[in-house]
Protein backbone atom coordinates (compact mmCIF):
# COMPACT_ATOMS: atom_id res chain seq x y z
CA UNK A 1 0.00 0.00 0.00
CA UNK A 2 1.39 3.57 -0.79
CA UNK A 3 1.81 6.13 1.72
CA UNK A 4 0.97 9.25 0.10
CA UNK A 5 1.68 11.42 3.58
CA UNK A 6 4.73 10.98 2.34
CA UNK A 7 4.57 11.69 -1.26
CA UNK A 8 5.89 14.78 -2.58
CA UNK A 9 3.86 17.49 -4.39
CA UNK A 10 5.60 19.57 -7.23
CA UNK A 11 3.80 22.59 -7.82
CA UNK A 12 4.73 25.43 -9.89
CA UNK A 13 5.71 28.94 -8.63
CA UNK A 14 3.00 32.05 -8.93
CA UNK A 15 5.81 34.28 -8.29
CA UNK A 16 8.95 34.96 -10.28
CA UNK A 17 11.67 37.10 -7.95
CA UNK A 18 14.18 38.52 -10.06
CA UNK A 19 16.54 35.72 -10.18
CA UNK A 20 14.10 32.83 -11.10
CA UNK A 21 13.39 34.82 -13.96
CA UNK A 22 16.22 35.97 -15.20
CA UNK A 23 17.11 32.28 -15.58
CA UNK A 24 13.44 31.46 -17.20
CA UNK A 25 14.09 34.13 -19.85
CA UNK A 26 18.00 34.04 -20.28
CA UNK A 27 18.72 37.81 -20.04
CA UNK A 28 20.27 39.99 -17.41
CA UNK A 29 18.45 42.11 -14.72
CA UNK A 30 18.79 45.39 -16.31
CA UNK A 31 17.29 44.13 -19.73
CA UNK A 32 14.06 43.17 -17.54
CA UNK A 33 14.01 46.30 -15.42
CA UNK A 34 14.44 48.60 -18.74
CA UNK A 35 11.36 46.10 -20.39
CA UNK A 36 9.50 47.51 -17.80
CA UNK A 37 10.40 51.15 -18.02
CA UNK A 38 9.79 50.71 -21.38
CA UNK A 39 6.13 49.25 -20.55
CA UNK A 40 7.23 46.33 -22.70
CA UNK A 41 7.40 43.81 -20.01
CA UNK A 42 5.00 43.26 -16.94
CA UNK A 43 5.29 44.92 -13.78
CA UNK A 44 6.76 43.62 -10.76
CA UNK A 45 4.12 43.50 -7.79
CA UNK A 46 5.03 44.08 -3.85
CA UNK A 47 5.20 41.04 -1.56
CA UNK A 48 6.14 42.90 0.80
CA UNK A 49 8.36 45.94 1.54
CA UNK A 50 11.62 44.10 0.62
CA UNK A 51 10.12 41.40 -1.77
CA UNK A 52 9.17 42.67 -5.63
CA UNK A 53 7.44 39.46 -7.64
CA UNK A 54 6.10 38.73 -10.74
CA UNK A 55 3.35 36.82 -11.20
CA UNK A 56 3.24 33.88 -13.35
CA UNK A 57 0.37 34.40 -15.36
CA UNK A 58 1.54 38.01 -16.66
CA UNK A 59 5.19 35.97 -17.59
CA UNK A 60 3.53 33.73 -19.48
CA UNK A 61 1.29 35.79 -21.18
CA UNK A 62 4.22 37.70 -22.00
CA UNK A 63 6.06 34.70 -23.59
CA UNK A 64 3.31 34.20 -25.66
CA UNK A 65 3.03 37.48 -26.66
CA UNK A 66 6.22 37.73 -28.03
CA UNK A 67 6.22 33.93 -29.35
CA UNK A 68 2.65 35.01 -31.77
CA UNK A 69 4.66 38.42 -32.25
CA UNK A 70 7.81 36.36 -33.88
CA UNK A 71 5.29 34.22 -35.77
CA UNK A 72 3.99 36.91 -37.35
CA UNK A 73 6.91 38.76 -38.32
CA UNK A 74 7.90 35.18 -40.60
CA UNK A 75 5.28 35.69 -42.33
CA UNK A 76 5.88 39.18 -43.05
CA UNK A 77 7.95 39.57 -46.40
CA UNK A 78 10.83 41.82 -46.15
CA UNK A 79 12.17 43.74 -49.17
Amino acid sequence: MENTSKSQVLVTPQFFRLPQLKARLGVSGSSIWAWVKKGTFPAPIKLSENTTAWRLADIEAWENSRIQASQHNKGASHV
